[in-house]
């Protein structure tokens, strides 16, 4: 596969599903951004379990903060696509590009108000109506398979 689809986490907090999220994006030849800082030091051995040795093949840029990932994702002048459960629109019925960066929230609270501003565009997972989340790991793997599809 050679697409340029990249995944981005913002301050995760679980290292086992940051570890997990890393060896689907390697499997997938797919670029990782970790938006510091993180909930856990990013040596954690539940990371390096969860990744196990797919983390040496994992394409990872980590971003000091906020600012520093946006700084570089405009300088690249790529489309920033939030999955939220505050979204409309479902990710099902979105057209996916090459290039675009799929940003997923901190497990336990999400992103702020001012990341929401700054994406270009903000999808949901529709679930039912008394559920409240899809575990991250899960949710990347629901999208990215979206778009990887999508794009071919």
């Amino acid at each position: 596969m050679n697409c340029r689809l990249r995944i981005a986490l913002y301050q995760p907090d679980i290292a086992g599903n940051t570890g997990t999220i890393l060896r689907f994006a390697a499997c997938l030849g797919l670029g990782v951004d970790i938006i510091e800082p993180a909930g856990f030091p990013l040596s954690d051995k539940a990371l390096k379990r969860a990744g196990m040795d797919y983390l040496e093949m994992a394409s990872l840029t980590r971003h000091v903060d906020w600012n520093a990932f946006e700084d570089w994702r405009k300088a690249r002048a790529e489309r920033l696509v939030l999955l939220s459960t505050k979204a409309a629109l479902s990710y099902t019925s979105f057209s996916f590009a090459d290039g675009d960066i799929l940003l997923f929230g901190r497990e336990s609270a999400g992103v702020p108000d001012l990341v929401h501003q700054a994406a270009d565009a903000r999808l949901t997972i529709p679930m039912q109506g008394t559920a409240r989340s899809i575990n991250v790991a899960l949710s990347v793997a629901m999208v990215a398979g979206e778009a990887v599809r999508q794009l071919g």
